[in-house]
């Protein structure tokens, strides 16, 4: 099973639209998508090691926007839209708490939650409900997620090489792990929360 979807992921991070597609997919993880990036981010810096910092530059870019659009749904949408969907991530119960330590902590919360693999997008959509001051949010997602994808693009940039083997020859438990932390991730955002 992983070793196909593994093959066809390298094979649409080589295409001519694989730029697109990663902007698509960092756009809509910050407001709404459950996948993050580095599904694409890593095999695309793997088939093409010498564009890592310009896809890593999409995914800050595209991931930016798309957490605009977040803090919109909470912000303008909430009783709507972005009920159903904190509730959706399993966060409906929460939101009261969330939004009273997101006024005593909300640059912290922001900056540490977006290099995590828990779900960005119940921040942005929590910030928009807590009425966090919209520059410093911006401000914020852009040093986080830059920090995120730069370093993932780097690290890859450098060890890309051996890690490529290493997946190659360990494919199923490198699956396994990455489905287990897309679901810690989860698991860690609704404990957090």
């Amino acid at each position: 099973m992983f070793k196909r979807l593994y093959d066809w992921t390298l094979s649409l991070a080589a295409s001519k639209r694989a730029p697109q597609a990663l902007a698509a997919v960092s756009f809509t993880e910050s407001s709404f998508f459950p996948v993050p990036p580095d599904v694409m981010l890593v095999p695309m810096v793997m088939a093409k090691p010498e564009r890592a910092w310009n896809y890593a530059l999409i995914c800050t870019i595209a991931s930016v926007l798309g957490a605009l659009l977040g803090y919109a749904i909470g912000a303008l949408l909430y009783d709507t839209l972005g009920t159903w969907l904190i509730r959706l991530y399993g966060h409906g119960d929460r939101m009261e708490n969330f939004r009273q330590l997101y006024q005593e902590h909300g640059h912290w919360i922001i900056l540490i939650k977006g290099l995590t693999p828990i779900p960005f997008k119940i921040v942005t959509i929590a910030s928009g409900l807590a009425g966090y001051d919209l520059l410093w949010f911006t401000l914020l997602c852009l040093v986080t997620r830059a920090g995120r994808f730069y370093i993932v693009a780097g690290v890859l940039n450098r060890f890309g090489a051996p890690l490529k083997v290493f997946i190659e020859k360990n494919l199923t438990a490198v699956g396994f792990v990455t489905l287990l932390a897309i679901i810690g991730g989860f698991a860690a955002a609704k404990f957090l929360f």
